[in-house]
């Protein structure tokens, strides 16, 4: 196989300024051992996450030029709306400005004290603002997928046994909605199979259930089906997400990820009368309906980028990069998340640390020496960001600890992911002399954004 390139030029830079070790540490116990609370121009690296971060192209930044400001009615929005519905074929767009801002108008709608509602995981906003509304966020994962170390070409499937025996157990009445996340960001952003898609569909249309797509990163999860899902290889990744939106009854996304933009995000809906309620919550909280909270560049941008996002050659490249970098660290030694997902290498820190138990945050312990070593900003996915407190006050934690190095798109180098892999052998190298964390302070609802932590003496 020939070297796989970039599919683009460098036509911009921006410094990276560099520190030493020991102006890391200070700076790492300044923000309270969190990631969040460090000073962007203080990290060299920087892997906290994939959204918002991604490089924008020639042709979406003349789109931030040509964009329309009009309050209502802006030719920018239709753009938007044409290219929204190209893909997804829903009947009603909603702009927002990001992801978490539909998941709040949508659960808002939908949810209250006494709903469930069931996904192969959530992610932390979508959680939180299924929690928030007094409602109950279900993970109906797979069983493959609660295992890092167990390669399968799927491991983000929805259970879905376990989501018809949730049904039959709490009722289809108390269930609005059911949710398949694609990819499973905190699976370890590992695809979803079409015939899970079309199964869990299934069921949902036996009792009745809309079915949402956390669409986020449905290109990523397109082109892996159309590698590993026997019948699609000869289909385009734009038929393909077609066909994924096809089953679904609605979605949001955060634009920040899979359509490549700074900011910016939608809700889409077939039913008209959630659409209305969903939109007038919008021009309450975010916007007129034509612009949802974005400037009309932000929606030249984001069509632009859907355009951009399906193109193979990029996901081609985007997919067998994660792929270099989790093939390097597996032969290394260093546990990970197996196969590598689409958009990040998530380190499996119950592996990569034993010594350190649950209640005092292994994942957050590597973070912490990545950053020390070589200015690399990770972030943690397991107990800070969802483990719950029983009535005792004790730690229950999730089925996994996991550290999440998410690649910027079209922003980082192959030898800028060298340098990274560098780093985590070495701290791989020096592991059993990590400490845990105590949490000093937390607030009561997405608390790894504002944590501040204490090394365990």
């Amino acid at each position: 196989m020939k070297t796989i390139i970039e599919p683009f030029k460098i036509k911009s830079v921006e410094p990276i300024r560099f520190t030493t070790r020991e102006e890391r540490i200070e700076i790492l116990k300044r923000a309270g051992y969190n990631p969040f609370l460090i000073h962007a121009d203080d990290v060299l690296i920087d892997l906290l996450t994939d959204s918002g971060t991604s490089a924008m192209s020639s042709k979406q930044w003349a789109g931030i030029m040509d964009g329309d400001e009009s309050y209502a009615g802006s030719k920018s929005f239709y753009r938007f709306e044409e290219a929204v519905r190209k893909i997804t074929g829903m009947k009603f767009i909603i702009p927002t400005h990001q992801g978490r801002a539909a998941e709040k108008i949508l659960f808002s709608v939908v949810g209250g004290k006494g709903k469930y509602f069931p996904n192969n995981t959530h992610f932390d906003t979508t959680r939180a603002n299924v929690e928030f509304t007094g409602a109950e966020a279900v993970d109906l994962l797979n069983e493959v997928g609660k295992h890092p170390e167990i390669r399968a070409d799927f491991k983000g499937n929805m259970d879905i046994e376990q989501l018809e025996n949730f049904i039959k157990i709490t009722g289809k009445g108390n269930i609005p909605l059911c949710m398949i996340t694609v990819t499973n960001n905190s699976g370890g952003g590992q695809p979803v199979s079409m015939q899970n898609i079309r199964e869990t569909k299934s069921v949902c249309n036996k009792y009745g259930i809309p079915l949402f797509l956390d669409a986020c990163r449905f290109a990523e999860n397109a082109y892996f089906i159309k590698k590993r899902e026997a019948g699609y290889s000869n289909r385009s990744v734009l038929e393909i997400a077609q066909e994924m939106f096809s089953y679904a009854d609605g979605v949001t996304m955060s634009a920040k990820k899979d359509a490549l933009v700074n900011i910016g995000g939608f809700l889409a809906v077939n039913d008209e009368s959630l659409a209305m309620q969903c939109r007038n919550l919008l021009i309450v909280t975010e916007g007129f309906s034509t612009y949802g909270g974005l400037a009309g560049r932000d929606l030249e941008a984001v069509a632009q980028g859907l355009e951009e996002i399906v193109d193979e050659h990029y996901l081609q490249y985007r997919i067998r990069s994660i792929e270099y970098l989790g093939e390097k660290l597996v032969a290394a030694g260093v546990p990970i998340i197996e196969p590598p997902g689409g958009h990040a290498i998530y380190l499996d820190a119950k592996r990569f640390v034993p010594q350190i138990p649950q209640e005092q945050f292994p994942g957050q312990s590597i973070v912490g020496a990545l950053y020390i070593e070589g200015g690399i900003r990770s972030v943690e996915i397991g107990s800070v960001m969802f483990g719950k407190y029983d009535k005792a006050g004790k730690l229950i934690p999730p089925p996994m600890e996991l550290v999440r190095l998410a690649v910027p798109r079209r922003v980082y180098t192959q030898s800028h992911i060298d340098y990274v892999l560098e780093i985590i052998i070495e701290v791989f190298k020096k592991r059993e002399s990590l400490k845990g964390y105590k949490i000093i302070y937390e607030a009561p609802m997405l608390r790894h954004f504002t944590a501040r932590f204490e090394e365990v003496v």
